[in-house]
């Protein structure tokens, strides 16, 4: 068994995907109207990809805070620069629970928590 993907359900698709793609830099596998009002978008070239879900018909719960999906990166301190130049603010964080891995939280545009964490010797 694999881990294939990770819903997501978003009020504005355009402006999930642009937070997707801009920051952390997943890229469209693929998309499509599932019927009238539900819009879904697959993104990620990976084995385990995020899928985002519009549809006007569900209301979304605005404390997301029990749940995230976290991102390594290269270089945390650079990944810190970037979001703030791009106007996102820090939710919490940086953290170093010990000396090979420091992490961030920031939120996307449905308050959904996304990590993004750098990992040494692994």
């Amino acid at each position: 068994m694999k881990f294939c993907w990770c819903t997501l359900h978003v009020k504005d698709l355009e402006r999930s995907l642009k937070f997707y793609q801009e920051i952390v830099g997943l890229t469209i596998n693929r998309r499509f109207e599932a019927r009238p009002g539900i819009n879904i978008c697959f993104l990620g070239e990976g084995e385990t990809q995020v899928e985002l879900i519009e549809d006007k018909h569900i209301i979304i719960p605005k404390n997301q805070d029990h749940f995230s999906l976290g991102f390594e990166v290269d270089c945390l301190d650079r990944m810190l620069e970037f979001v703030q130049k791009q106007g996102i603010n820090i939710e919490s964080g940086p953290f170093q629970p010990n000396p090979n891995t420091k992490f961030f939280y920031v939120l996307d545009p449905d308050n959904y928590k996304i990590q993004f964490v750098e990992r040494k010797n692994h």
